[in-house]
């Protein structure tokens, strides 16, 4: 496996990151399964693993910790997040000084290490001094609980706005920006990753396969199941009905989409992750395996090269920054919250 920069941290990590949300009762509630799928990860090359305190209420962290017990801790990149509520305290979420302390705190005990790699805040809080987060942030660093920090889904502004104020105020700066990113939704193209680019972040995409949908399941004339975890059936539901115009507009895409990998002796799932970590901003592709046999799918992808007629077809069925169902871009870009600023003028 070739490894990649983390943009200007010197830092070398593997172009597929371990995503493990699916670790815990989310996904996969069994503890030496997942293990197991850490350590063939680790043993392709994978050396870039992301959790967070969220994932199962801690519990991906603790699978996390056991499965890098033991002498593999040394050669991950570790990353989790905090910021997405913990608990039912309304202390537990955010982006204060209390709760960022305590979150890493709390992460370095589930996770078993004296040390976090790559920490993330998992949104900023607009509710918070973006000088607080980055202050306690910065602290952190000195202290040696965490090496570097970063943002995840963070827009272009909010990004800016950390770089300003880090350089004014004397603060660290945030290193890495974790977007969702995928065939099916290309909005990051538009300002997040040449933002990223323009101040070396490194850029950890998630999301690659669009919640499923560029797994190659999703083709027309079969039902809309959604994904195999129930819980995320449950937590996701309107993402997979099948009566949306938004998803019957995603399944118009992915069964095109299928159709160009099938044309180019791809599997959808190569086509979609290979698309994902050739833009020249991005450093990996976040995979979060339920099962071991959606891991060694994902792997398939790592040596995948798509000509220029490949990317040229996948921008006729998916036009550059277009994102099908604009409620994936994740950001507060959706149709309701657009609405809402539509009132306040």
């Amino acid at each position: 496996m070739h490894y990649r920069p983390l943009g200007r941290t010197g830092v070398s990590v593997s172009p597929l990151c371990l995503g493990t949300m699916m670790f815990g009762p989310f996904g996969n509630p069994d503890h030496e399964d997942s293990i197991k799928i850490v350590h063939r990860a680790l043993d392709a090359g994978i050396n870039f693993v992301d959790t967070a305190d969220f994932y199962s209420a801690g519990e991906s962290e603790q699978i996390v910790g056991k499965a890098l017990a033991g002498g593999r801790r040394d050669n991950v990149v570790l990353a989790t997040k905090a910021g997405l509520p913990f608990g039912e305290d309304p202390n537990q979420r955010g982006t204060s000084r209390r709760w960022i302390t305590e979150a890493v705190e709390g992460s370095l005990r589930r996770l078993g290490t004296d040390r976090i790699d790559l920490f993330q805040v998992h949104r900023l809080d607009p509710a918070v001094d973006i000088d607080e987060t980055l202050g306690v942030l910065s602290d952190l660093v000195h202290a040696g609980k965490i090496r570097m920090f970063g943002t995840s889904t963070a827009a272009p502004s909010e990004i800016v706005e950390a770089h300003w104020t880090a350089e004014r105020r004397g603060r660290e700066r945030p290193r890495t920006e974790q977007p969702p990113y995928s065939v099916l939704a290309r909005a990051a193209e538009y300002d997040v990753l040449p933002t990223c680019l323009r101040h070396g972040m490194g850029v950890l995409a998630y999301s690659p396969l669009a919640g499923g949908w560029l797994a190659g399941g999703y083709r027309k004339g079969r039902e809309i199941e959604g994904p195999g975890s129930a819980s995320r059936r449950q937590r996701f539901a309107h993402a997979y009905d099948a009566t949306s115009p938004a998803n019957a507009a995603k399944l118009d895409a992915a069964d095109a989409l299928g159709s160009l990998a099938d044309e180019a002796g791809l599997t959808l799932v190569q086509l979609a992750i290979a698309f994902v970590i050739r833009h020249p901003a991005v450093t990996s592709a976040i995979v979060g395996p339920r099962t071991m046999e959606h891991l060694e799918s994902y792997l398939t992808a790592d040596d995948i090269t798509l000509s220029s007629d490949v990317l040229d077809a996948i921008d006729e069925i998916v036009p550059p920054g277009h994102t099908v169902n604009v409620a994936d871009n994740m950001w507060n870009t959706s149709t309701t919250a657009l609405d809402a600023a539509s009132r306040r003028r």
